[in-house]
């Protein structure tokens, strides 16, 4: 029976990863701020933002289990504002949970892995774009950090026969959706530089989120990174076509385009 860490085990795309895999035959770990009440998954509270929080549960795994086959981070927060008016707390929390937490986890955890194991990073549509969409603020750039992470890291592990996979959902139905548009509601109603720009840029928003997914195709993904004989480095879901086409233009071009778009 195979042995899964998950990171951001109570969120939405992490608990339905845990549930398909425990399904599945997979031996469950859970780790996230929150308890995850499932069957079939061990859960453990802690908070990966820190060095301390990670060899927490570095202990409390080796307690239990001799083994790791595989992690999956879907730790992760949304948060949404200008560069210019996101104070230092908001910036910090963001990279913390969304690039750190992977790093703590990976320097604990990985010297227990043996050949033929498998890492898998959950990431976002945004993170290829380039530039990163304006007023995504902090929250592309750490998906784009931790896609630079994910590929630096892929080099390091084949050395050591283990593959590393990265899954980049577009809209998925979780509370994190959510999270999104209240965020995009306080930017709009706070915003002191960018009024117009930011009703313009929620119309954008909206049409992006309104072609959503069930967290259970992301959990397929990740599934497939971990059983498939030859591992993609990267899994596509559900991403948007307008996006897409965005993505394929120069850099100079795009920038152009999201300008005549929210100016």
């Amino acid at each position: 029976m195979k042995t899964i860490l998950v990171t951001g085990a109570s969120g939405g795309m992490g608990s339905a990863i845990c549930r398909l895999l425990a399904e599945r035959g997979f031996r469950v770990y859970a780790l996230d701020v929150k308890p995850l009440n499932m069957a079939g998954v061990a859960s453990f509270v802690c908070d990966l933002r820190t060095e301390d929080g990670a060899a927490a549960a570095l202990s409390w795994f080796q307690a239990q289990e001799a083994r790791l086959d595989a992690i999956v981070h879907a730790a992760g927060v949304y948060d949404l504002d200008s560069l210019v008016e996101m104070d230092d707390e908001r910036f910090r929390r963001i990279f913390e949970v969304n690039v750190f937490a992977a790093c703590h986890v990976n320097r604990l955890f990985t010297p227990m892995m043996a050949s033929g194991g498998r890492i898998v990073f959950i990431t976002s549509e945004l993170a290829p774009l380039n530039p990163p969409m304006p007023f995504t603020g902090v929250y592309a750039v750490t998906k784009k950090t931790l896609e630079a992470v994910a590929g630096s890291l892929r080099t390091e592990m084949a050395l050591r026969d283990i593959a590393v996979s990265i899954v980049r959902p577009g809209a998925v139905k979780t509370p994190l959706l959510g999270d999104s548009t209240r965020a995009l509601t306080r930017f709009c109603e706070r915003t002191r530089y960018y009024g117009v720009n930011a009703g313009r840029f929620r119309r954008v928003v909206d049409s992006v989120e309104a072609r959503s997914v069930p967290p259970e195709r992301v959990a397929e993904k990740v599934h497939r990174a971990l059983t498939a004989k030859h591992p993609k480095r990267v899994y596509n879901l559900n991403r948007n076509p307008l996006l897409l086409l965005l993505n394929a233009l120069p850099a100079g071009l795009q920038e152009w385009v999201l300008v005549k778009i929210l100016k």
